[in-house]
């Protein structure tokens, strides 16, 4: 139902009068009361959108600690700001969001939505807080889905089968729009910040929540002044039943290796493939350059050993294991590395690089036969089971009769299907470059559940379509203007990799891309954790030299090449 204007008036004088008083003491207790919150509610933000004053809740917490790879260590005290609200006419609608509120004395005209990961579309206290260490409001959404602990996964299909569309749609870019609509005019009203005065808006998000912040870029180039984003989940068609190939590959070679067979595969290539930028460090920094360097034959017959272990999230227990690497095993990873093709031998999608683990290829230990047998990949499995078989399973039982074809098929009908909300590829972004807007779009060069490749893909994609006909150096001058991309050297999925434990990680990205936005502090490198501290913007490439003691960003046409894919089991352009 629309506020009644008797009703604005009321709450513009409450806001106004609280405002004042906030103004004068300018303390975080003053901030966090429910009458204030309340009164600072936009109610008019979004059309169409009822928010409800009455749920509103307000906890003040002090002496917190945030710790993540996404952000620096820091304690600090903040405001707990929840509320509700729902879409006019849609029938038991409720959307949970929550801000973060930081000091008076500590804002600094700040707002930072915050995403997900996989099926979830917030992170929880893992990214909200960098809003309040980067002197803003930070914020997050339940999308609907229950609470901020549900996912999406849990209420894509309606009881009778179908597709929750609104749900869908919520995930795909809505809710994340609609966060930060309410966001930046509840800060505004919160701190006093005048229409006149500049609010600036900033986004940070891996994977699920990479995918998110593009969703904003694409679809409202005045949203956001910058965005930090690591490995996003593009083109979800390929991406989710992508996870199913290693699994195909097993099935129809007949073949399950042990997680340790794998194991001792993965770190002879790391192995192999660490020297190949200048410098032994136990990093693969040039996996691009791995593959024409590696001797997989030579691998077989090489002894592995591993002990039991006890399992864990995600992972069943296994018993000691010990044993040669076979011959099968490598024709098994040499299909997995060279991407998913159909029955003609044209490219469906690429896979991940070498150096990465075989996450898509683990088999799941049989206790009772003492045997390796078929593990359905749970990422995979479920889009298939939710969003094509539309059946309400957590995972897939099986894969009988599944073929290279099949999983190509799949991919043609959900990019039909679902590709206008959850492909999130639109190239153009001229609209958000003339709006000024920054991008720091970074990936684990050893990622194992989005393939390195996919983001390169997009980067490619925006170049080609902004800047056709131009050389590759003149296009990636433009595109340094406002949309830089960085490989991590030995980085996995949104983290630090165990397996390369000194590699770098971009945790200052964001303040990397305030910097640029505010100050006009151009990122020609990235600053990284651990032994590297210079990360390279693509397409330049990290070389190594005398003796590993010095690094240089170099260009290198083989790595533009072995990032380059024709995906010709397409008819239309894969962005």
């Amino acid at each position: 139902m629309s506020l009644s204007k008797p009703r604005a008036f009321t709450a513009a004088a409450m806001l106004l009068s609280a405002i004042q008083a906030v103004s004068a003491t300018a303390s975080l207790g003053d901030i966090c009361s429910t009458a204030y919150a309340a009164a600072a509610l936009p109610l008019d933000a979004v059309q169409g959108v009822t928010i409800d004053p009455k749920s509103v809740t307000t906890s003040l917490v002090t002496n917190f600690t945030a710790e993540s790879v996404f952000f620096p260590t820091s304690t600090f005290d903040y405001c707990n700001l929840t509320f509700a609200y729902s879409h006019n006419g849609i029938e038991d609608d409720l959307v949970h969001v929550q801000y973060w509120l930081p000091a008076p004395g500590q804002f600094k005209n700040r707002y930072v939505s915050t995403g997900g990961g996989g099926w979830a579309i917030n992170s929880g206290t893992s990214s909200i807080p960098t809003g309040i260490i980067a002197g803003g409001v930070g914020g997050m959404t339940d999308g609907g889905f229950g609470s901020f602990d549900d996912q999406f996964s849990g209420v894509a299909l309606l009881e009778n089968g179908t597709v929750n569309w609104q749900a869908t749609y919520m995930f795909g870019y809505q809710a994340h729009h609609e966060l930060a609509t309410i966001g930046k005019q509840l800060t505004r009203n919160l701190y006093n910040v005048s229409d006149s005065t500049k609010l600036y808006a900033y986004y940070q998000g891996c994977s699920e929540g990479g995918r998110e912040g593009w969703s904003q870029v694409q679809r409202y180039p005045d949203q956001f002044d910058g965005i930090a984003v690591g490995a996003p989940a593009f083109r979800w068609a390929q991406q989710q039943v992508n996870h199913l190939t290693g699994n195909v590959i097993e099935q129809t070679q007949g073949y399950y290796p042990t997680s340790c067979e794998l194991e001792a595969i993965m770190n002879l290539t790391i192995a192999s493939c660490d020297p190949l930028d200048g410098r032994t460090d136990g990093i693969v920094s040039r996996s691009d350059l791995c593959l024409n360097n590696l001797d997989l034959n030579g691998m077989v017959g090489k002894a592995y050993s591993c002990p039991a272990a006890a399992g864990g999230f995600g992972s069943s227990a296994t018993p000691a294991q010990q044993g040669n690497i076979t011959a099968e095993a490598i024709t098994l990873v040499r299909a997995y590395w060279a991407g998913l093709k159909d029955s003609d031998g044209n490219l469906v999608y690429f896979s991940y690089q070498p150096g990465s683990t075989f996450t898509d290829l683990e088999a799941g230990y049989n206790a009772t036969s003492d045997s390796w047998d078929l593990a359905v990949s749970g990422l995979g499995g479920i889009w298939v089971g939710l969003f094509i078989d539309k059946l309400q399973e957590t995972n897939l039982p099986n894969l009988d009769n599944v073929t290279y074809d099949t999983l190509k098929e799949w991919m043609v009908y959900s990019m039909a299907t679902y590709g206008d909300i959850l492909q999130t590829t639109y190239p153009d972004l001229t609209d958000f470059k003339a709006a000024g807007g920054k991008v720091i779009h970074f990936h684990g060069e050893q990622d194992f559940s989005i393939p390195t490749a996919s983001s390169v893909r997009y980067w490619e994609s925006v170049r080609e379509v902004m800047f056709k006909g131009q050389s590759l150096k003149q296009s990636t001058a433009a595109m340094d203007d406002f949309y830089r991309l960085y490989l991590v050297p030995g980085a996995a999925h949104c983290a630090l990799n165990p397996y390369q434990p000194n590699g770098p990680w971009p945790q200052t990205s964001l303040q990397t891309v305030i910097d640029w936005v505010e100050q006009g502090v151009v990122p020609d490198t990235l600053a990284g954790t651990g032994d590297i501290d210079t990360l390279c913007r693509w397409p330049l490439r990290p070389q190594w030299t005398n003796n590993g003691a010095n690094m240089t960003c170099i260009e290198s046409n083989l790595s533009v090449e072995s990032f380059s894919y024709d995906l010709s089991a397409f008819r239309l352009p894969v962005y």
